[in-house]
Parts: C-alpha cells; structure tokens; sequence
C-alpha cells in the first residue's frame, strides 16, 4: 500500500497567517501552456530546513537525501487536543528516525489556531532520542502563540521539520518514506511531495 501524504498545492491551500498565498495564472501560447506560479517556501506541504530559524543553518539543498528517505513510524495523537507532550510520546521512540505525527488537524480543511503542536519538552525528546526528521499533520510543529523556541530545539539539535501532511487515511504504524524538497539553492525551505508505503513493500 502506498500513501501519499501531500497535501493539495492550489489557491486554496491551508495558509498559515503571514504566509504567501499560492497563486496560479495558466498562459496559451498558442502550440501549448504553461502556468505561472506564485508560491511560498513554506506552502502547503512542506519542510523547514535549519536556516528557516538558525542564522547559518543549512538550507534546504543541503540538506541530506537519507534524512528525507528510510523508514519512519507515524504515530496516532489524534486524542491530544492542544499539546503533545512527553507524555505522548514516552516509550514509543526506540529505534525512531523518522516520525510522523497523526492528529485530528488532518482532515481539517481551514487554519485553525488551536491546531496541536509540540511542547518544549517533547521537543527535548525527540532530539535526545537521536530522531532527524519530525512531522506533522497540523500547519506547524510549534502553537500558534510560541515564540520559535520549539523550531529552535528542533532544528538546532539536528531534526528537521515537515509540516502540514495528510495522515487522515495512514494508519498507526512503522512505514518507508519519502519526502523530496525542490532543490531550491540557499533557500529556507520547499513544499515536497510526500509518501509512505508498507514496510513489506519496501522489502
């Protein structure tokens, strides 16, 4: 079985207050088409790379291709309304590199300032758990009302983010991802396109 986990690029695309709304204008030239797009590094889908919040950071092209693809595990906070603490995530990091976090934000359609987002202390977790990519469903990995500092733990401590996925339909469970920015040289961060397919598969 494979997942894809992006979600829709298109004018209508959730928008995190602040961001660039995405805009599309299809030009004829007569013998064929092409569309020009308005977007922003973070729209949609996609990843922070260090330098969205760390001065020097790497940026997205450099980042490492196996960061973005191997195994990952997607676990199910749909219960969690506000704040995923420790608590959610103790026990259940073991042999983790790659995480992926399932909550009820996925099959909202509209931003929603109460979306669920990480604690600080679970933030620490996940770096001390040698974790080097972290996902979520929700428009970002921090609330709405923080003040950068879990991004700054996050990606200071060598975990990179992807947010704003689709794990509606993804079950609980250890999975094969791949999630590929554009090589966008020097920049912050990309939209990606994002899937998971069964382990078995994999194999």
């Amino acid at each position: 079985m494979i997942y894809d986990i992006t979600r829709d690029l298109s004018a209508d695309a959730i928008l995190y207050p602040g961001d660039i709304r995405p805009r599309f204008r299809e030009i004829d030239n007569g013998q064929y088409r092409v569309t020009e797009m308005t977007i922003g590094t973070h729209s949609g889908t996609h990843i922070d790379a260090p330098s969205h919040y760390l001065e020097g950071g790497r940026t997205v092209d450099q980042i490492p291709l196996d960061v973005l693809a191997g195994s990952a595990r997607v676990l199910d906070c749909s219960d969690v309304e506000t704040v995923i603490g420790p608590g959610s995530l103790a026990g259940r990091l073991r042999g983790v590199r790659t995480l992926l976090l399932k909550t009820w934000f996925s099959r909202r359609e509209q931003f929603d300032p109460g979306y669920p987002a990480l604690s600080l202390e679970a933030a620490d977790l996940i770096v001390e758990a040698g974790i080097t990519c972290l996902g979520t469903d929700a428009p970002s990995i921090e609330a709405f009302s923080g003040d950068g500092s879990v991004h700054r733990r996050l990606l200071g401590g060598g975990t990179v983010v992807l947010e704003l996925l689709d794990l509606a339909a993804v079950p609980e469970g250890d999975y094969h991802m791949v999630a590929l920015p554009m090589r966008l040289a020097g920049a912050d961060g990309s939209p990606v396109r994002a899937i998971l397919c069964n382990k078995d598969r994999e194999e």
